[in-house]
Formats: structure tokens, C-alpha cells, sequence
């Protein structure tokens, strides 16, 4: 058995009831890693006619992070690839945890699910292999009693991904929830539409296999000294969670406010953040598998119809999302309307755009109070309730909206497209390029469209990271363009790897750059890896991607941002009066990148990735 992983693939097809188990070929594991640099070999490889998202033929493809279920820090990530049916294009969704490590654990690194069962079912999957098991009593329920009754059925220490009625109502951005009231996120790109579509309810995983690692020793003492660094580093992470920063990133001028086009929001950014839920609604602290940040909160709900429960306490996007990007300063309905989403199955980034968008169309006349069944007025925290109901079993304009800001945009008409705020069909996330211009080209250039994840280059634009460990030398401030395509690439390339070892991206905040991964990885797995070639594969995944895309026709002209971002300066606070250059920036990324003027991977770029046995 080889070091770090099992090499083992479960593959089902709903359709007819088979299941197949076959080896993973021990050298993908070194050009691909795991998570969506594995997926994305076995998606482009084998899914090169590209199926609909929609059709039985698109696959879920679900791998574990390299490093995940292993003794470093921060090693429970897992990650979902498939054609999304938001997008259209490359989609991906990762998710910390305890899923990905029980995954390994049952003696799988990843499990390809194609097909379309006639009726709901879950998968058990376990070292004894994969049961598809009925799950029509499953069927309609949300996400928290679905995973209760699957962990007393088969086990208290199996864990539970699972589809809420957003996912089986095909919301073309409904997640799949991991984990019951711990409530962690596939939330990107709708891969529980997709889940949804096939009548797979969930997929359950069990075992007790342990990962043999090459020097346990010497790994476990690397990993003492480097896990004093990330605690440190993270205090703030692990007092208040990621929402504990939305003040510091309101006086950056970094937060979104009303659909994007305002400028300050002090006075509601110390009213709605992490800290306020920390001092008066906090359950409790924890932490996902093998995290020394212990980042995650548990918060008790206010008040509506799961009043006195617990649930996951809203994170940094969604407290911007339902927050400042809707003018609401009231945190006890951010609270309740995250654990809304959380039990119906939505990604609250895609469903606080999606909001934010409705409030301005009705503002504009374009959506009615007949149309909503209520007013959908700025700063109502009733909206935020009322709205992902409706969306989730689409319902009135709900149904609508359940498509995403681009299509929602179309079908209303008249300018609702001007305030759709996407990237190539996905919702922005709450970070603003106008206030750290690297994230422009970032957002421009990212795989799955709107995602900040991609690049997070503002970490060293707002000196979080530092520069130097990834051999970053240019300096200029967060408003200048010079060297930032530059800076995009390599964390955009850093960020790849760090996904694919299934590795939470915070631990960037703890110094933690690309030779160190390798260190981790070396140790566990036995390898001699250094800084080039671990930066090589991240440059392979994010070409790897791309070119999945530009199968599908993107290219140059869906690199860009949407006008709102392009042409309308914040008016007030931090980032005031600034606009990025996304045209310069771009310029100089696709040279750095070697793709031509249309944003295509020269082939002699793909050959120095060595790509040509993925792109067939």
C-alpha cells in the first residue's frame, strides 16, 4: 500500500446499478496530486464530449485532498469537480470538514458518480465497497435531518454529504452540506443541482483504515513547530471566525455594500460581524479535521421556526453577503438566514447576490410585491428569511431567481443586467477589486468565474502573506497594476496545489508557502518534491482547467469584469474613487501565462505541463 493514500476509485453509475472499484495509477498522484487536480485529469480526460450539466452522462467526481485524513495541519479538505449548471463551464467546490478524511478512511480517495437513478437514493460507501441504498424517505427533507437519520442508520462516525430541496429543486447554485448542524459547504457552482438531478439524496462514508505515512517521526515533529506558527498567526480566525474581520475589511473599502455601489458602511460593520455573534449568540468553537485554527462557530438561532437550535454561525461572505451587500444591520437576521440556507442546500454567496440583485430589480420596477408575495425594500431583514424559501422550492419569483443572477437578469429584462454581478455566470464573492486591484485580473482569469479563492492575492497586497514565499519580488501598492498579473499568476498556481493537498488556505496566514507544503508532503508520502515542481503542478491544474473551458468557447471576451466593477468607482471610503486596469493587467497576464491574444494555452505551454494525456 503506498504512503498518504489508497490509490482506489469507486465508480457508480445510477443509471443501471453498477458499481466498479479500480486503482488510481500511482503517477497521477504526483502530476495531479488529489482534490480538483485529480478530478480535473479524470473530467477532462474521460468527459472531453462534455455533457450537459444536466444530462445523466455529467459526472460528480468527488477526491480527497492528498493530504487529507493525514496528521499535518489542516488536512480535511475535499473537493467535487463537474460541469456546472450555473456556469455552464468548469465547475468546483471544495469543503473542510470530517467527509474528506472518513472518505480515505473507508479505503477510497475518490468515488465518480454518472447516471440518473428513477428514484432517491444514497450511497453507503465503506471498506466493503458501495451500497446504493432507497432514500425516498429522505426526499424533501433538509440537510440537518437528513444527516441525523443517515449517521443513526449507519454509524455515529460516518460521516454525511447531503442535498437539501434546493438541490433537488435543481437551484442552479445549490450546494451539497457536509456534516449535519456542522454544516461545511460544497457550496460553489450548484454540484447539488447536479446531485439533485441524479435523485442522489447523499452519499455516506464509513471506516476505520489508517494511512501508513513515509517518516512519522520526523512529520510529526514538523508539524509541532509549524502548527505554533498558524495558531499564532490565526488568533484572530479562532477567537471570532472568518466574520471577525468585517470591520478591517469595511475601512479597506473592500466590503461590498448595496449590490456593489456603495462606498461606507462603518456604522452597520460594527453592528453585523463576527464578533457581535461571538459575544451574544456563540454555542460554541470547532474545528473541521486536523485544523489547529479552530476557526469554525456554532451560534444559536434568534428566532423563526428553528428558534433556540444551533447551527453553523455565519462565516465572513455570508455576513458580508447578508450584511452590508443589502444594507442590513440587523445580526439576528444574518444568523437566522444563514441556517436557513444551510438546512434548505443554498450557497449564501450565490443566494445574497441573488437577493441583493432582487431588492435593486424591484427597486427598478422590474420585480413586483405580487411578484415576491412582499416588499423587497433595502435593510429588511424579512427579506433575508422570506427570500431563500422561496428560491429553494421556487415558488412566485423564486423560481426566477433560482437561476442565477445571469439568467435572472435575462428573463427580467430592461437593465437588470447592468446590477447582475458575475464573473462568466458566477456570483462575486465579497471581496472588491476596485479596493485590491490584483483581484481584478484574478477574478477575470479564475477557472470557475467569480472566486476569490482562485488567487487571493489581496493576502499579499494587505501583507498577510509575505511576498517572498513565493519568490514575489515586485512592490507596489494594492491601487498600482504594475507586477500584479505576475503576483496573480503565482497565487493562482500556489492556490491549485493547496487545493489539491486538501489543505485549508488559511494556513497561508501562518507562513506557510510552497516548500513547506512540500516538507508535509515529502515526509508523508515519501516524495523528493521541491518549490519548482510543486508550483509546476499548480501552473498544470489552472492550465488544465482553462483549457476544459476553452472547449466550451471561453476565452478573451468572457475575461472581464462586470461594468459595475469596471466603470463605477466606490464613492467614499477606502478604496474611493479607484478603478482597476483590467485590460493592462490582462495583457501582461496572458503573456506571463504563454496563452495567445485569445486567452488560449499556446501548445507549447501545454506540452512543458506534460498535459497531453489529459486533453485528448
Amino acid at each position: 500500500m503506498p504512503h498518504g493514500y489508497n490509490g482506489k476509485l469507486l465508480r457508480i453509475d445510477l443509471s443501471s446499478g453498477k458499481i466498479i472499484k479500480e486503482e488510481i495509477p500511482g503517477r497521477l498522484y504526483r502530476k495531479y496530486l488529489g482534490g480538483s487536480g485529480l478530478g480535473g485529469y479524470y473530467l477532462t480526460k474521460e468527459f472531453a464530449h462534455f455533457p450537459e450539466p444536466f444530462s445523466p452522462e455529467n459526472p460528480l467526481i468527488f477526491i480527497a485532498g492528498l493530504l487529507c485524513g493525514l496528521p499535518v495541519p489542516t488536512g480535511g479538505k475535499s473537493c467535487v469537480v463537474s460541469r456546472s449548471p450555473l456556469t455552464g463551464i468548469w465547475g468546483e467546490a471544495t469543503v473542510g470538514g470530517h467527509w474528506g478524511a472518513r472518505l480515505k478512511s473507508s479505503g477510497h480517495d475518490g468515488i465518480i458518480v454518472t447516471g440518473e437513478s428513477d428514484e432517491p437514493v444514497f450511497l453507503s460507501v465503506s471498506p466493503a465497497g458501495c451500497e446504493i441504498l432507497p432514500a425516498g424517505d429522505l426526499w424533501g427533507k433538509d440537510t440537518f435531518e437528513t444527516s441525523e437519520i443517515l449517521t443513526e442508520r449507519i454509524g455515529k462516525k460516518a460521516q454525511v454529504a447531503c442535498i437539501g430541496p434546493a438541490g433537488e429543486n435543481l437551484v442552479r447554485y445549490a450546494s451539497i452540506m457536509i456534516g449535519g448542524d456542522d454544516a461545511r459547504a460544497l457550496g460553489r457552482c450548484g454540484m447539488g443541482a447536479v446531485m439533485g438531478k441524479k435523485k442522489l439524496k447523499a452519499i455516506v462514508v464509513s471506516g476505520d483504515i489508517k494511512m501508513t505515512l513515509a517518516d512519522p517521526e520526523k512529520l510529526k515533529a514538523a508539524v509541532r513547530e509549524d502548527t505554533v506558527l498558524i495558531r499564532e498567526a490565526a488568533k484572530g480566525l479562532t477567537a471570532f471566525g472568518t466574520s471577525g474581520a468585517v470591520e478591517a475589511v469595511e475601512a479597506a473599502g473592500d466590503l461590498p455594500i448595496q449590490n456593489w455601489r456603495g462606498g461606507e458602511w462603518k456604522e452597520g460593520a460594527k453592528l453585523v460581524n463576527g464578533k457581535v455573534v461571538v459575544e451574544k449568540y456563540l454555542h460554541k468553537h470547532y474545528a473541521c479535521y486536523g485544523c489547529p485554527i479552530v476557526c469554525a462557530k456554532k451560534a444559536v438561532v434568534p428566532y423563526g421556526p428553528y428558534k433556540g437550535k444551533t447551527g453553523h454561525s455565519p462565516e465572513y461572505e455570508t455576513i458580508a453577503a447578508f450584511g452590508g451587500l443589502t444594507l442590513n444591520e440587523d445580526i439576528e437576521g444574518a444568523i437566522v438566514a444563514n441556517d436557513l440556507c444551510n438546512r434548505l442546500g443554498l450557497d449564501t454567496i450565490s443566494t445574497g447576490a441573488v437577493i441583493a440583485f432582487a431588492m435593486e430589480a424591484y427597486e427598478n420596477g422590474l420585480i413586483t410585491e405580487e411578484d415576491a408575495g412582499r416588499t423587497l425594500n433595502w435593510g429588511d431583514p424579512g427579506v433575508l428569511v422570506d427570500l431563500p424559501h422561496l428560491i429553494a422550492y421556487r415558488e412566485k419569483i423564486g423560481d426566477v431567481l433560482a437561476e442565477g443572477v445571469r439568467c435572472a437578469a435575462e428573463k427580467l429584462g430592461g437593465n437588470a443586467e447592468e446590477f447582475a454581478i458575475h464573473a462568466k455566470g458566477l456570483e462575486f464573492p465579497y471581496h472588491d477589486p476596485r479596493a485590491f486591484h490584483s483581484m481584478a485580473v484574478n477574478y477575470a482569469t479564475a477557472n470557475r468565474g467569480a472566486c476569490h479563492l482562485e488567487g487571493l492575492t489581496y493576502f499579499v497586497e494587505n501583507g498577510a502573506f509575505p511576498a517572498e514565499l513565493i519568490k514575489y519580488e515586485i512592490t507596489s501598492d494594492r491601487f498600482g497594476v504594475d507586477g500584479k498579473a505576475d503576483l496573480c499568476i503565482k497565487m493562482q498556481n500556489f492556490m491549485n496545489v493547496l487545493n489539491a493537498a486538501g489543505l485549508c488556505k488559511f494556513i497561508i496566514r501562518g507562513k506557510a508557502g510552497p516548500e513547506k507544503v512540500c516538507n508535509w508532503i515529502n515526509l508523508a508520502l515519501g516524495w523528493d518534491m521541491d518549490y519548482d515542481e510543486i508550483m509546476k503542478i499548480g501552473d498544470r491544474l489552472h492550465n488544465l482547467k482553462r483549457m476544459y473551458n476553452v472547449k466550451l468557447g471561453i476565452g478573451r471576451k468572457d475575461d472581464r469584469l462586470p461594468s459595475r466593477l469596471a466603470t463605477w468607482a466606490r464613492p467614499g471610503g477606502g478604496a474611493d474613487g479607484q478603478l482597476p486596469h483590467v485590460g493592462k493587467m490582462l495583457w501582461e497576464y496572458y503573456k506571463l501565462r504563454k496563452w495567445n491574444e485569445q486567452g488560449i494555452p499556446e501548445p507549447e505551454k501545454l506540452e512543458e505541463l506534460e498535459l497531453s494525456e489529459a486533453l485528448i
